[in-house]
């Protein structure tokens, strides 16, 4: 995805990115990238439910990468919304990517992405850190842009009875995708609908060992 220019698109880099777990020389970063809402200009409050839902992934990460220099961040939104063209989850994704490379210069980085994150993780992953994406209940709309995405490893998560977000969306992009030369793969989940709260410690280790797995093979 390219953002085009507008007049508050940009924001200091390091502002868009927290680290949560990392290493001072890491040699990958798997970047977090939470829900949000369809359209919502107020600022994320500071009990940011969508936020912490994707602090025992981080912790997941975290465990499993023990020994390893990986280093664990958060994209920080301006906004609660997408807001339709703005796509301002995207544009905070690219802050949060553009951070990294500012603090660690070139790490590969791995994105997962729950819901808005995870559309906003496949919309940018055309960025030449990133090796692929974990994208759990994301939202795919049927027009998204795939052509940027050849060459990158794609997981798609999604319960069928999500009533949320639609898992024939997510599968009909992974076949998108795969037409336009990315390594896409769809995995339905028997439990967990929107919220990933039931069954979330398979969600924990399932998105994090995709993660590490993409993370550590050479790029496609």
């Amino acid at each position: 995805m390219t953002v085009s220019p507008r007049s508050d698109a940009f924001r200091e880099p390091s502002r868009a990115l927290l680290v949560r777990y990392g290493t001072e020389a890491p040699a990958g970063a798997v970047l977090l990238l939470h829900g949000g809402r369809a359209d919502g200009l107020d600022a994320p409050p500071l009990l940011n439910l969508p936020a912490l839902r994707m602090r025992p992934f981080a912790e997941a990460v975290r465990k499993a990468a023990r020994g390893r220099a990986v280093l664990v961040a958060e994209a920080r939104y301006r906004y609660r919304g997408w807001n339709g063209e703005r796509a301002d989850a995207a544009r905070d994704a690219e802050a949060a990517l553009a951070g990294l490379r500012a603090r660690f210069e070139a790490v590969p980085v791995v994105l997962v992405g729950h819901s808005m994150g995870g559309r906003a993780a496949l919309a940018v992953a055309g960025d030449p850190a990133v090796r692929g994406v974990v994208a759990l209940a994301p939202w795919c709309p049927p027009d998204e842009p795939v052509a940027h995405l050849a060459g990158r490893r794609l997981h798609l998560l999604h319960d069928e009875t999500d009533r949320v977000t639609a898992a024939r969306d997510s599968w009909a992009f992974v076949h998108r995708a795969r037409e336009a030369g990315a390594d896409a793969t769809g995995i339905p989940m028997p439990i967990g609908s929107h919220t990933m709260l039931r069954g979330a410690r398979l969600w924990h280790r399932r998105a994090t060992e995709l993660a590490l797995e993409t993370l550590e093979r050479p790029p496609a």
